[in-house]
């Protein structure tokens, strides 16, 4: 494992990655409507659902629930520690994106909600893609997460953390997507939408449609938290997520991208 692997592992062994998804209004979004779009697009249960850096598992066990069967690889032991001892227990194993342990075409659909967030190289990404097409059966589809290029001067910005060094910081992200640590996060990448497009199309993907998120005012979710208007601005941040879903024009608004792709069929 390279250094800056190691240093993503080291990070999130740290990290709460569990409780996350409910410590404020954008990540409440961000897991709203990441599961009405599985919810959306991913075949009907009882299908095999491969889910890759899947963490402890904040997709998986609902997944589960709703009669899936799910399979969690991750490349951080102590997320893959939690999926298995939680309730109901996840199976789950350590493993690399870009080197499934999984036979050729072996699930319905493969999930990859976070490792594009953390393959700074762009053969790594497209590499680990592949490795999504190749795990899935013809005519299953992959879902792929991103983060927006823009979602690290949104995000400071509303929550009044635009120091000037921020500033600088946020330009050399806008102009190569690469996010180095020091700034309260690890080593990154953030994705402009027609990238992730391409990138998924090289690795043999077709039908793709790209959705933002958590929409255009996930911000306001934010800055609103703990006034009068908290809920009422939430409950619009996630009607306009909804409506804005897949609008050219505002969708790298989003803090998050969801690519959702088909592998190409027999003979096709």
């Amino acid at each position: 494992m390279d250094q800056r692997l190691e240093e993503i592992v080291s990070f999130y062994t740290g990290y709460d990655e569990a409780g996350r998804l409910d410590r404020r209004g954008a990540f409440r979004l961000e897991r709203i409507r990441t599961m009405e779009l599985l919810e959306q697009f991913l075949p009907p249960a009882p299908a095999s659902i491969l889910d890759v850096g899947g963490g402890p598992g904040a997709y998986a066990r609902p997944l589960l629930g709703a009669g899936y069967r799910v399979r969690l690889v991750d490349l951080v032991p102590a997320h893959v520690e939690q999926a298995r001892s939680g309730q109901p227990p996840i199976d789950a194993v350590v493993g690399d994106a870009r080197e499934l342990p999984e036979p050729d075409a072996a699930h319905d659909a493969t999930l990859l909600l976070g490792p594009l967030y953390h393959l700074q190289d762009r053969d790594d990404r497209v590499r680990a893609l592949r490795e999504a097409v190749r795990v899935t059966r013809p005519g299953g589809v992959v879902v792929a997460a991103a983060i927006s290029r823009f979602a690290g001067p949104i995000d400071f910005a509303v929550t009044g953390r635009l120091t000037p060094a921020i500033v600088e910081e946020s330009r050399q992200i806008l102009a190569d997507g690469i996010n180095h640590p020091g700034l309260g996060f690890t080593h990154a990448y953030f994705h402009r939408v027609a990238d992730l497009i391409t990138e998924l199309r090289e690795a043999g993907l077709t039908g793709i449609v790209v959705h933002g998120v958590e929409g255009p005012a996930w911000g306001a979710a934010d800055a609103t938290a703990g006034t009068p208007a908290e809920q009422s601005v939430f409950d619009g941040a996630l009607q306009l997520a909804r409506i804005c879903g897949t609008e050219p024009e505002i969708v790298a608004a989003s803090a998050h991208l969801l690519a959702i792709g088909v592998r190409q069929t027999s003979g096709r």
